[in-house]
């Protein structure tokens, strides 16, 4: 592959992991994008777009995002080449790996995970219920809440430290109050792996790394 730059453009609530590893003459080359994207997938693949599309120089763009409820699918890499963890959204990446991810799946199908990222942007189930609660009042925002969470039977906060885990957890463990209450679910911290994160830094700085973890999209392709 020719030695082209290297971009990354990540959701922000990988801000923290990714900076850790970025190499300091790539700090400038990072674009954070707002957390609240993914709860529109068109509005996430459209923004996305528009970031790749102003890119004007032929580069390997680092997408730090898993498909995300399919807002990545139909993204044109262009001139571009694209490389992008191979999963179904942040949580396996947050877990280290997408087998991390699926192992827990099957054992908790039912998991709603919370990490520090996503408490940070007020994306939670309590947050939004008291957000519910003002615009459509107690009996709407009760029954919208149903609809989304029913199904579900534990919360996990996922943290990559000690002190992570420690930071979260007051707010995590309101959350997981108000589901426990309200749907009977049971809490759970885990410990995360910055793997996966640590992996896809390894591969933008040599793509032969890019192993079956990652997608490879190259200039003129898309994501399926």
């Amino acid at each position: 592959m020719p030695n082209l730059p290297i971009i990354f453009i990540a959701c922000r609530v990988f801000e923290t992991l990714l900076s850790r590893y970025i190499p300091a003459d790539l700090k400038d080359r990072v674009t954070f994008m707002d957390y609240g994207l993914h709860r529109n997938p068109k509005k996430l693949r459209k923004t996305l777009q528009a970031a790749l599309d102003e890119i004007q120089t032929p580069s390997l763009i680092v997408l730090t995002y898993g498909l995300c409820g399919n807002g990545l699918k139909d993204i044109q890499a262009g001139i571009h080449t694209l490389l992008m963890p191979k999963t179904e959204d942040c949580i396996a990446i947050f877990l280290g790996s997408d087998e991390a991810y699926r192992a827990e799946f099957d054992s908790n199908p039912g998991t709603y995970y919370l990490t520090g990222g996503w408490l940070e942007a007020g994306s939670d189930p309590l947050k939004e219920y008291e957000e519910a609660v003002k615009k459509f009042g107690a009996e709407t925002a009760d029954w919208v809440m149903d609809q989304q969470y029913r199904n579900y039977t534990r919360v996990a906060l996922v943290g990559h430290s000690e002190e992570d885990l420690q930071t979260y957890h007051e707010r995590a463990v309101k959350v997981a109050e108000y589901c426990g209450t309200r749907w009977n679910m049971s809490y759970r911290e885990i410990r995360g792996s910055d793997s996966y994160v640590k992996k896809l830094v390894e591969a933008a700085l040599d793509t032969s790394k890019a192993d079956g973890a990652f997608y490879l999209i190259p200039p003129g392709g898309e994501i399926t």
